[in-house]
């Protein structure tokens, strides 16, 4: 379980507009239950070994329409195997923006954010806030802060755990 969100602050990694599921993770390597198997395959017609330069605790910032496609867990699943902190997005597909929470990932939208960010940049969040700010260029943002009950969902490292929280207190 996720200790309580304060604040995030990790290296960026960028991608363009509509990158969609089958980018994330080829439809191909499906077929493995392994997430070390998977993890290899996360966008690896985007960025070659990915999975070797990605550290626990980075940040996606994409285009539009981040994770357009199939409503696939896995595309979600993969991210938070890496160690994926937040994703941050001009837009995002409504399935995958919702799975990233039910998954326990943070997820924002801040429009036009991909053109001030760069791979490699250095961004903090706070999430109560609803502050970013991109500390490699000292560029702030502001987004609308989650609420409580989308908050308890990230802490709790998803909608499973979540769940299961709140039967142990019953």
């Amino acid at each position: 379980m996720r200790k309580e969100l304060k604040i995030i602050k990790g290296r960026v990694w960028t991608f363009g507009d509509f990158i969609d599921t089958d980018l994330i993770i080829p439809h191909a390597f499906l077929t493995t239950a392994d997430p070390k198997e998977l993890i290899t395959h996360a966008f690896e017609n985007i960025f070659k070994d990915f999975y070797k330069k990605v550290i626990p605790g980075d940040i996606i910032v994409a285009g539009r329409n981040f994770g357009t496609g199939s409503s696939r867990e896995e595309a979600v699943y993969v991210l938070k195997q890496m160690g994926i902190s937040a994703v941050i997005a001009d837009s995002f597909a409504r399935i995958y923006y919702r799975n990233l929470l039910n998954l326990g990932i943070t997820a924002i939208a801040i429009k036009d954010i991909s053109k001030s960010v760069k791979t490699g940049d250095v961004i903090t969040i706070d999430c109560k806030k609803g502050e970013l700010k991109n500390t490699s260029n000292s560029e702030m943002f502001s987004f609308s802060p989650f609420p409580a009950y989308i908050l308890t969902l990230i802490e709790s490292g998803g909608a499973i755990n979540s769940l299961l929280k709140k039967l142990k207190k019953h």
